[in-house]
Formats: C-alpha cells, sequence, structure tokens
C-alpha cells in the first residue's frame, strides 16, 4: 500500500493541475466564442462574392485570365496553417499527418503558425517563408500572404496553390482540409468547404464598370485575399475550439483521478488504522 503522505502529495498535485486546465478552459471557451463568430459571419459575404465572381465569369473570356488558366506542371506551393501553441488535442497532429503525404521532391510550404514551422524544420521539407497566426487575423495581414503566393503562381515557380489547414465545422469537429486557390478552377463555394449550397449568379443584366474583364482582373486577386483571409479565421476558431474541448477533458480526468487517489487514501488509512488496533490488542494479550 503507498505511503499515506505520497498519497496526499498527489492528490493536492492534481487538484492544482485541474484548477490550471479549469482556468485554461475558461479561456480558450471565452476566445472560442469570438473566433467562431469571426470565422461564421464571413459566409454570408461568400455567398455573395461567388455570385458576382461567376456573373462576372460567365460575361467575358475567363480561360485567358493567368490565374484562371491550368498547367501541366505538378510544382506545388501549399499554404500549412497549424498553431502557435500546443494544448489544443490532435488538431495539429491530423493537419500534420495531412501535410506528409506531398511530395517533398515537388512542393514547397508556406507555414503559417509556429508548430507548422517546426515541422517543417524538423522533416527537413522546402519552406519558403513563413508567417505568424495572428491572435485577431487582418485582411492586412491575411493579404501579404496570398500577394507573396500568387506572385509565385504568376512568374511559373510553381503550378498550383493549395491550403491546408484545419476546417473548423463545429466545437466539437475540426477536419483537415486541403483546398486548392489557384488556378481558380471551381467558384462555387467561393473557396470555403462550408454547408451553404451554392448561389447562381445574379441575374438582371448586370453593368461593369469600365469594363467586364477589368473587374474580373480586379475581383480574382481580391478572391485569393480572402479565401486566405477566411481559412485563418477558421484555424484560429478550430484552436480555440479544440484547446477548449482538450482543456474540459483534462479537467474532467484530473477530478476522476482526485477521487480514485481520495478513494486509495481512504483505504490505506484504514489499513493504517486496523493495524495500530491490532498492535494494541496484541500488546495487550502479550503484557497479560
Amino acid at each position: 500500500m503507498a505511503n499515506l503522505r505520497d498519497i496526499r502529495r498527489r492528490i493536492k498535485s492534481v487538484k492544482n493541475t485541474a484548477q490550471i486546465t479549469k482556468a485554461m478552459q475558461m479561456v480558450a471557451a471565452s476566445k472560442m466564442r469570438k473566433a467562431q463568430q469571426a470565422a461564421l459571419s464571413g459566409r454570408d459575404y461568400a455567398q455573395l462574392l461567388n455570385r458576382v465572381i461567376v456573373s462576372v465569369r460567365d460575361a467575358v473570356e475567363h480561360s485567358l485570365h493567368p490565374l484562371l488558366q491550368k498547367r501541366e506542371g505538378n510544382k506545388e506551393l501549399v499554404i500549412l496553417m497549424t498553431t502557435d501553441k500546443g494544448l489544443c488535442g490532435a488538431l495539429n497532429t491530423n493537419v500534420l499527418r495531412e501535410a506528409m503525404a506531398f511530395d517533398p521532391a515537388t512542393t514547397q510550404f508556406v507555414s503559417i503558425g509556429r508548430k507548422g514551422t517546426q515541422f517543417l524544420a524538423r522533416t527537413k521539407r522546402n519552406m519558403v517563408a513563413d508567417f505568424p497566426l495572428a491572435e485577431r487575423p487582418t485582411f492586412a495581414q491575411c493579404k501579404q500572404i496570398s500577394k507573396f503566393c500568387i506572385e509565385k503562381f504568376l512568374d511559373g515557380t510553381v503550378d498550383k496553390v493549395t491550403i491546408l489547414y484545419p476546417r473548423f465545422v463545429n466545437t466539437l469537429s475540426q477536419l483537415p482540409t486541403t483546398l486548392p486557390i489557384l488556378p481558380i478552377t471551381s467558384l462555387d463555394e467561393a473557396g470555403l468547404k462550408s454547408t451553404y449550397e451554392p448561389l447562381p449568379a445574379i441575374e438582371g443584366g448586370m453593368t461593369f464598370e469600365p469594363d467586364a474583364q477589368s473587374v474580373l482582373n480586379a475581383i480574382l486577386p481580391a478572391y485569393v485575399h480572402y479565401i486566405v483571409y477566411q481559412t485563418q479565421l477558421g484555424t484560429r476558431a478550430s484552436e480555440q475550439s479544440a484547446r477548449m474541448v482538450a482543456m474540459k477533458s483534462a479537467t474532467d480526468n484530473a477530478k476522476s483521478l482526485v477521487k480514485d487517489l481520495t478513494l486509495e487514501y481512504n483505504k490505506a488509512r484504514q489499513a493504517s488504522i486496523t493495524n495500530e488496533i491490532l498492535e494494541i490488542a496484541t500488546a495487550q494479550l502479550a503484557l497479560g
């Protein structure tokens, strides 16, 4: 039977850990609500963006635009989105497992988040740039990343650009998702793997100023900028949701462990008391 002092020390240690994980759970829950609202609020804009792009695309010879042209090469640029910190369950592990599937000989990586940067350095993959994952990503910050990737695509360094990120589904589910963004081959979901149905083009005879081709030239880069921005918001929402769930699970496990240790402590204490009584009784019998 374990020493009573050791059991008491373990109980105290586990209780302190439970207090820390409980506090982290509450902090993550507060951040989670804000991050989820930011990620979900962009879906209405995504629907409208989808309809506008489809309308412009149908009005011009869109196959001539460089961002829409498919290429035969297999050189790929992957924007790898992970978190800066751990304690968020298997979120990063699932994303990095998908990253292992890309051919390192033909794939370049742009890392967003410290965990992805460490993974790429550890596995000696070709990382051409890394950016921090902001606590509250802004469109201006994300635009720097997307502009870098567009330049790589337009100058022929890579033949396609893909985003690998943890897609936010709900609080309990975050799925590692591979999202091709360049060349722009499908506008049905405006680059977002969301649950809403794609909407048709805007009807009613739209007028473009100065002309439809100029509008397309301006809106397609903006479309790519928006995808990178929205996926960063989704990554942040996934991180806080996964961390809140992980910390809640850790807190529950700590409480369960305290109960088991308390039961073990009571058994050990009872056994100690029983032994003392037996020793006293034996001593009395020996003295007659």
